[in-house]
């Protein structure tokens, strides 16, 4: 599925003044916005979500415009299909595993039941092995099993494109090196294009089937990414 990217915004605060400039494409499965915080990699991720409006440009996924300043289409974020992980994994503190997977599949803002039971739930559950702490509140869980349940959550709702904002950040090196041979088996299996975004090149050596780097704002062309990610990885 290709992914279409050719956005500006500007940002203006009383420390600084910040343009992003980006404009790619990208045709893998699994493609890696890469480069150093405050490079843009948020803010491009979130303008592809709909959680940040670009001031011109456009972004379209399999062909179908998600954004077009031109043509005054903004697809409202519920209705990209896109499934948001993010850095620090959002779970609803007051809610049990069960009950924060299951919220993405409500159209209001009711929580689920404690005692709701869906197929939908129970299969992403059984598949992230997460059974034995469907009762739990995310207080209760390790950084691993949080990160599970932000995946289930986003997965559960069968999007047509999964981003995910440096989703190994919060783990250790041991959970970082097993999530990301998860992911990347998860990914394989479900064949959904992932977009992600890190500062770290092990991240690059593992998803990086296309790698879109940014500096300042802007995409840096020409530089040999995946030698780069392998010589770093170790």
């Amino acid at each position: 599925m290709t992914l279409l990217v050719d956005i500006r915004k500007t940002l203006v605060t009383r420390e600084r003044r910040f343009t992003l400039t980006v404009s790619f494409a990208a045709t893998c499965q699994r493609i890696v916005l890469f480069g150093p915080s405050g490079a843009g990699k948020t803010l491009t991720l979130q303008a592809i979500a709909g959680l940040m409006r670009p001031d011109r440009g456009s972004i379209s996924l399999g062909g179908q415009p998600l954004f077009d300043a031109a043509r005054a289409i903004d697809v409202p974020t519920r209705e990209r299909r896109a499934a948001y992980l993010f850095q620090d994994y959002a779970l609803f503190p007051h809610l049990n595993v069960r009950q924060n997977i299951g919220f993405a599949l409500r159209g209001g803002w009711f929580n689920p039941s404690a005692r709701e039971t869906r197929a939908e739930v129970d299969y992403w559950i059984d598949a992230f092995e997460l059974s034995h702490c469907a009762g739990n509140l995310p207080a209760q869980l390790s950084g691993g099993q949080r990160q599970r349940v932000a995946l289930a959550r986003a997965l559960v709702t069968k999007p047509r494109i999964l981003l995910l904002d440096e989703p190994f950040a919060a783990l250790d090196a041991h959970m970082r090196e097993r999530m990301r041979r998860e992911l990347s088996d998860l990914q394989s299996r479900l064949d959904i294009p992932m977009v992600l975004i890190t500062h770290d090149a092990a991240d690059v050596a593992m998803f990086g089937d296309q790698v879109v780097q940014l500096t300042d704002g802007r995409v840096q062309k020409g530089a040999d990414y995946t030698t780069f990610a392998t010589r770093n990885a170790s």
